[in-house]
């Protein structure tokens, strides 16, 4: 009965241990050597779970940094009531230093956690606090100095902690094991749920906008029946300090923080970090800056980051500017929820769509067919007025461009890494500064895109608060919205166009990666086979040496010389062979 007791016992333990396995990708227990070193250069399968839950990994970033982009502009001008120029700098410096902490990041030693989710980790519960603080106005908001110094500090603290999580999360790409299609398969379903992700945040920041809206719309028939418009002028602010609207920021900031929890909860417990052959092999530790350097020469990194940088900057402006476009030129400011989620919907579709695309055409073909559709999409938009179903559909496309934005520089950066490994074996451990560096070019980006639209609405005369925008304001948001991002997004698809890697240069760089990892494998083998011919000699000298002793000995019986006398012959004979 003990005995078989036991058995149950182990039968159960096995099994869970097998359930805690195929949860988080561990390695099989008891395999041999040479399959682990397999799965950990990347040549095993990626298990269903760990993708599912690598990409809740993204939720936490796509949710704030769209409620950011959205939401923040409005909230500092209309709710905290600061002066365009003021929120200008704000945004300007928080994007600017967002994107300079992103390479900092990028440099890290293993640790029992891993050498990625470590820092995804610690970073979560300040990045949490900081994004709460970030929608709460201060008790010192009628003095404007001390009210930026609160939000500037607060937006660069997040931001700070914000790269700390993201940075290394996006690097765990390479980092999950599995073939180069299977990080692809990983990428897409990164992006299929960061869109969503994106949606649930348009959701919630739509339904605080909708206070806004209203209560701003209140305000505004307030001032009309009070008689409190003046003729000369033709804009006015509202006397109302948006309570409610208040608490609506305050409310989606703690469901979003909620959510940043779980999601980096999920990504925790649920993905097992693979140290890739890289890890294992020995080398020389460089400086920073000449890792950097490296790879800024590289020339695939430099055209496929500086077209990933003005088509950010171009989608970043339009979409950053979309709100007030829809408020104070089009008309449809009470209709931009359901225009923000025909966009994120029509994303959400279209990421699986553009990552069976781009199996069947290759990545820089699916990229020069999903980019140009924000093109004639912006030009309908800034040229049809209060007609709704022309917008939505306008804004499908403008969501199926997203999509493509979205997928397919993030799938084209491991084969950059993958060339850059190829052309370089020396250097290791690079994965991380590639993928910081990108980072920083999309958040310079949105910086850049911030700081411009601010400041054209300042010079353009845009009041805060106001009812009725003058022409100036209504200009610049025409501009902000089509012509700028047009010419950036063609800027962006030249530098596409330079881009080296197509789907030849592509196969051949992965079979040179499979000649190299085979050579890394056959190399402590032929070390081996070295280490055994250059010992035999030396056995064979140490027998011989030993035969020749026990003949001398042998020797000595058979003439019967005095003991003595074979010592003293022996020992010298012995001590020169020897």
């Amino acid at each position: 009965k003990t005995r078989a007791g036991m058995t149950l016992v182990q039968a159960l333990q096995d099994k869970l241990k097998s359930w805690k396995r195929t949860f988080s990708a561990c390695p099989i227990a008891g395999q041999d050597e040479s399959t682990s070193k397999v799965e950990s250069c990347g040549r095993g399968r990626i298990p269903f779970w760990t993708k599912l839950c690598y990409a809740a990994g993204g939720i936490p970033y796509q949710t704030t940094n769209i409620a950011m982009a959205f939401s923040l502009q409005i909230f500092l001008l209309d709710v905290v009531r600061m002066e365009p120029l003021l929120v200008s700098l704000i945004l300007f410096v928080n994007r600017v230093w967002d994107a300079f902490t992103d390479p900092l990041v990028s440099r890290s030693r293993r640790s029992p956690l891993g050498k990625l989710l470590n820092w995804s980790v610690l970073t979560m519960p300040p990045a949490i606090l900081s994004y709460v603080l970030l929608w709460f106005v201060p008790h010192t908001s009628g003095s404007s100095s001390a009210t930026v110094a609160w939000y500037l500090t607060v937006s660069c603290l997040f931001e700070t902690f914000m790269s700390c999580y993201h940075v290394p999360y996006t690097s765990l790409n390479m980092f999950l094991g599995g073939s180069e299609r299977d990080r692809d398969s990983a990428t897409a379903y990164r992006m299929s749920v960061e869109v969503l992700a994106m949606l649930l945040a348009a959701v919630i920041q739509g339904q605080v906008l909708s206070v806004y809206n209203a209560e701003r719309e209140s305000s505004c028939v307030n001032l009309d029946e009070n008689h409190e418009l003046t003729l000369s002028t033709q804009s006015s602010e509202p006397t109302s300090p948006l309570h409610h609207t208040r608490e609506a920021f305050m409310t989606s900031a703690l469901v979003l923080g909620a959510l940043f929890f779980l999601c980096c909860m999920l990504l925790f417990l649920g993905v097992k970090e693979q140290s890739g052959c890289q890890d294992k092999q020995a080398g020389r530790r460089r400086s920073y800056l000449s890792d950097l350097k490296m790879l800024i020469g590289h020339v695939s990194y430099q055209r496929l980051v500086l077209g990933f940088l003005f088509s950010s900057l171009a989608f970043q402006m339009s979409l950053g500017n979309f709100a007030l476009f829809s408020i104070h030129v089009a008309g449809l400011g009470t209709q931009f929820q359901n225009l923000m989620l025909a966009i994120l919907l029509a994303a959400t579709v279209s990421v699986p769509l553009w990552q069976m695309t781009l199996v069947r055409l290759g990545k820089r073909r699916t990229l020069f067919i999903g980019l140009p559709l924000l093109i004639p999409a912006l030009i309908v938009l800034v040229s049809v007025k209060e007609n709704l179903p022309v917008y939505v559909l306008m804004c499908v496309l403008v969501g199926a461009s997203v999509a493509t934005l979205f997928l397919l520089p993030w799938s084209m950066l491991p084969d950059v890494v993958d060339e850059f490994v190829c052309q370089n074996p020396c250097c290791t451990d690079l994965e991380p500064l590639f993928f910081s560096c990108s980072c920083f070019c999309n958040k310079l980006g949105g910086g850049l895109s911030a700081g411009i639209s601010t400041i054209t609405l300042h010079l353009t005369g845009y009041t805060t608060g106001a009812c009725n925008p003058s022409e100036g304001v209504v200009t610049a948001l025409h501009l902000l919205m089509a012509p700028i991002p047009i010419v950036l997004l063609l800027v962006g698809l030249i530098f596409f166009y330079l881009y080296p890697i197509d789907e030849v240069r592509r196969q051949q760089i992965q079979d040179d990666l499979e000649r190299i990892r085979s050579k890394a494998e056959m190399a402590p083998h032929e070390e081996l086979d070295t280490g055994t011919q250059q010992s035999r000699p030396r056995h064979l000298l140490d027998r011989r040496i030993s035969h020749t002793k026990t003949s001398i000995a042998l020797h000595s019986q058979m003439i019967n010389f005095p003991r003595e006398h074979c010592n003293r012959i022996a020992t010298p004979y012995d001590h020169k062979s020897t």
